[in-house]
């Protein structure tokens, strides 16, 4: 993950999405020394769920954990974010979100859904940049121009 994030940091990333099955909050310390803020949710693979709040409480506001979903504004884009695809695919289907992001299937997709204010939503699932279950991917996103590329580590 870390390699990923630098990369990510290195091409110009203002933040990380983390869609969840984080299993140990350790994971993200080395991110601490990238200075990039993480939101993130945790999926069905929880860990210590009681770590998660006290590591994001301790890193300054660095990491922000949300618990199973969120709805923040990025670079003046509303985004949505869950574990789950199937909820990820019904707030798509809203137009209330500019992105939505999802996980849990490990498998990565882009796709362009249609919503029912008669435009279109980004829904992305990264995959799983740990490689498990599938082969190492994620996600780089570019709020401004709604550009998303599939990288692999």
């Amino acid at each position: 993950m870390l390699a990923a994030v630098s990369r990510a940091r290195d091409e110009g990333a203002q933040a990380v999405i983390h869609c969840g099955d984080l299993i140990g909050g350790h994971t993200l310390r080395p991110m601490l020394a990238l200075g990039l803020p993480v939101h993130l949710v945790h999926g069905n693979n929880l860990g210590d769920l009681f770590a998660l709040p006290r590591m994001a409480a301790a890193s300054n506001g660095q990491f922000s954990y949300h618990g199973a979903d969120f709805d923040i504004v990025l670079g003046g884009r509303r985004v949505f974010a869950t574990h789950f695809p199937h909820l990820a695919r019904g707030m798509a289907c809203t137009g209330d979100y500019d992105l939505v992001c999802c996980g849990h299937s490990h498998e990565a997709g882009l796709t362009l859904q249609p919503n029912i204010a008669g435009g279109t939503t980004w829904l992305v699932n990264p995959g799983t940049v740990a490689g498990v279950g599938g082969m190492p991917s994620w996600i780089f996103g570019d709020l401004d121009a709604m550009h998303f590329e599939l990288r692999h580590p």
